[in-house]
């Protein structure tokens, strides 16, 4: 095989587009951003057999274990990247601005896929959740070839190995979930293949899910050895994830009483610090995001898109909390709410989540601002009594920087592990008792969370109401009601939902004409379709 020789160029952003930039490789970007090296200029065996010792070249690197450590690290980096963030992989409460949890005064496509106005057309959440998956796949092809080429310990090898697999499984199932069957590829591709490779189906495209989420539990360890890092438990936790999707239920249980085996996961003691930045990190986290203080992208856009302005500082507020997901709190007790006091004994996890009127935000110089008033959402945003408080960092004081939000993006913790359990149990016609047991954990096992126990003797289409009911609560503006809508094929049960302001004037309805199965799936980009002819439309797009 020829080898290439090209000069070394610095650039500002990830670590790995670094690298791949330093080497200079011209990628030719097919529909899914699938990347073959092409010769730029160089060096080729026949002519030269003395690489320059200044260059980055293909014959180069990676050579040595440092090399691979960047190559990996610059891979997590994806799962940070703003446009994945925001509108791609894992969202905070941007996903929930595409379900009746939240609502967006943009006209994003994430608002268009959660009131029935999206089109292939569109581009961001369409498109970023096609081409940053696939980014992340090819870095992980690329890095899976490497790890075999570089002289690694056994041990080493397994590690890397380990988390190239995990990392690629999150990418698939990403694409799984939006798309449903997607083109698999796991080597590098020519160009012409990359312009003609076909879908694959739904069914073999989780199945690659599983596989290297397989391969990831066999090399991983139970600990890291960095805090951020793939771990078997993180592995067994995405692969649960990935069958809940499938509706998979037999399958669920079987990997969770592995993941239980491990008996390092519990409950945090308290909802509300469960997003602190103080506490990440903690027992109940399995995998998350990891951002930290300062700036060139090393923290989020949550403060922008989810953030209340306070004094002459003025958030995005895009995507605020609506009354249907404030509506949803149970009282602690199971009484009716009272309507001239509404806010008054709801389940704790609802003033962990929204900031409702009268509520506070700390200060600094000034006094706590008051919510609406001295506290608000953007002027641009006609809903203007409800914001998000999950994930924000309420002292004015300590604001991060603006688009530089420093706490992690949790993608899936213990709680998910419990409901999951139980979910599984009742669709598998188990022990429904067993099943209320566990949703009944979550309303009791923690120290700021105690609301009424649901009574057992219920029967199967009761307990899954309430478990349903249950995941919606506990897991808001997190980013994952959006994915439990389509899989439990619910949409027409909940929409058409009309959006109303502080005055209950209807600011817009979602879904107007009422939700289509083929919903339930994001259409191709057009973009991508343009550049294969041999990719198909989803039915109905």
């Amino acid at each position: 095989m020829d080898r290439i020789c090209i000069p070394f160029r610095e650039l500002s952003h990830l670590v790995l587009t670094l690298v791949f930039n330093a080497m200079k490789l011209r990628y030719i970007v097919t529909s899914f951003l699938f990347v073959t090296a092409m010769t730029l200029g160089g060096c080729v065996n026949e002519f030269l057999s003395i690489y320059p010792e200044d260059k980055i070249t293909s014959a180069n690197f990676p050579e040595n274990e440092a090399d691979i450590k960047m190559l990996l690290n610059g891979t997590y980096a994806l799962l940070r990247e703003n446009s994945v963030y925001d509108q791609g992989l894992f969202g905070f409460g941007v996903l929930d601005g595409a379900t009746p949890n939240a609502y967006n005064w943009g006209n994003t496509p994430i608002a268009k896929a959660g009131n029935g106005q999206l089109r292939s057309s569109d581009q961001q959440m369409i498109t970023f959740r096609w081409t940053r998956p696939y980014s992340i796949i090819f870095r992980t092809n690329f890095l899976i070839q490497s790890i075999e080429s570089v002289d690694l310990n056994e041990q080493a090898k397994s590690m890397y190995l380990g988390e190239a697999h995990f990392l690629r499984g999150l990418a698939y199932a990403v694409l799984a979930d939006t798309y449903g069957g997607v083109p698999i590829v796991n080597g590098i591709l020519s160009a012409d293949s990359a312009r003609s490779v076909r879908r694959a189906s739904v069914e073999d495209t989780w199945r690659q899910v599983v596989d290297d989420y397989d391969v990831a539990i066999a090399n991983l360890d139970v600990d890291a050895p960095e805090v951020g890092r793939a771990t078997k438990g993180a592995a067994l936790g995405m692969k649960m994830r990935a069958y809940l999707y499938q509706n998979n239920y037999e399958e669920v249980l079987a990997v969770i009483e592995q993941l239980e085996a491990l008996k390092k996961y519990g409950l945090f003691p308290s909802y509300e610090g469960l997003f602190n930045a103080e506490n990440e990190n903690n027992m109940e986290v399995i995998f998350d995001v990891q951002y930290m203080v300062g700036e060139n992208s090393q923290g989020s856009l949550h403060d922008q898109y989810c953030g209340t302005g306070t004094g002459s500082w003025t958030r995005g507020s895009r995507y605020v909390p609506t009354d249907d997901l404030v509506d949803a709190y149970e009282t602690v007790n199971g009484a009716p709410v009272d309507p001239s006091n509404p806010f008054e004994g709801r389940d704790p996890r609802l003033y962990f989540t929204v900031v409702l009127p009268g509520s506070y935000i700390l200060g600094h110089r000034f006094p706590d601002y008051l919510y609406p008033g001295g506290a608000f959402n953007h002027p641009g945003n006609r809903l203007k009594h409800l914001s998000c408080r999950k994930y924000r960092v309420d002292d004015e004081s300590a604001l991060p920087p603006s688009g530089q939000s420093y706490i992690n993006n949790i993608v899936l913790r213990y709680a998910d592990v419990i409901l999951s359990k139980a979910e599984a149990i009742i669709e598998t016609g188990g022990n429904i008792d067993e099943a209320i047991d566990l949703i009944n954990q979550i309303r009791t096992g923690r120290d700021d969370v105690k609301i009424s126990l649901l009574p057992l003797g219920l029967t199967q289409a009761e307990a899954r109401q309430r478990l349903r009911h249950e995941r919606r609560i506990e897991f808001a503006l997190e980013g994952l009601y959006w994915s439990d809508i389509r899989r439990w094929n619910m949409g027409d049960e909940l929409y058409p939902l009309q959006i109303k302001d502080h005055n209950g004037d209807v600011i817009e309805t979602k879904f107007p004409d009422g939700y289509l199965d083929f919903y339930n799936l994001l259409p191709i980009p057009d973009s991508e379709l343009s550049l294969n002819e041999n990719l198909t439309q989803n039915p109905g797009w």
